[in-house]
């Protein structure tokens, strides 16, 4: 494995331990030129799944992109790294039980919104706010509603 500080192609491992719940391994390494400690991240690679986007566009799914916007609407909230993994696991691991082939942007939308409400309400509202395009303080104000009336049920 390369050492993403010298560059070098030599390096051994230190450490390996499972991680995601054994969905992943997790190895420390070292560079035998430069001495530089890594970790680098093994994984099963699976099909590829396309996300057909809102304009009908199609992308590669990127597991990456749900994980850095929960981790943009948690922003200085009270949500930890691993809370953060968990969600964007068990998101992914949804759309995989759902297809191997294609999924809409929504549908990934709508399996994050009720895992980000359990977490925190504030990254949730920031959330929707981006997902559903909030235009309006109104829009605002329908959602934190909605969040009442769901609160009260």
């Amino acid at each position: 494995m390369k050492c993403p500080k010298c560059g070098e192609n030599h390096s051994k491992v230190v450490d390996s331990r499972p991680v995601d719940g054994g969905e992943a391994i997790r190895r420390r390494r070292e560079c035998l030129d430069c001495g530089y400690r890594f970790n680098s991240y093994e994984r099963v690679e699976l099909p590829t799944l396309l996300v057909v986007k809102r304009d009908g566009t199609r992308e590669e799914f990127n597991r990456d992109k749900i994980f850095r916007g929960v981790m943009r609407s948690a922003e200085k909230r009270p949500i930890t790294r691993e809370q953060m993994e968990t969600l964007t696991n068990e998101v992914e691991a949804r759309i995989r039980e759902e297809t191997d082939q294609e999924i809409e942007s929504k549908k990934i939308g709508d399996y994050i919104m009720p895992l980000l409400m359990e977490l925190d309400e504030v990254a949730y509202i920031r959330f929707a706010s981006v997902y559903r395009e909030f235009q309006s303080r109104e829009m605002f104000l329908k959602e934190l509603e909605s969040m009442e009336g769901r609160q009260e049920d």
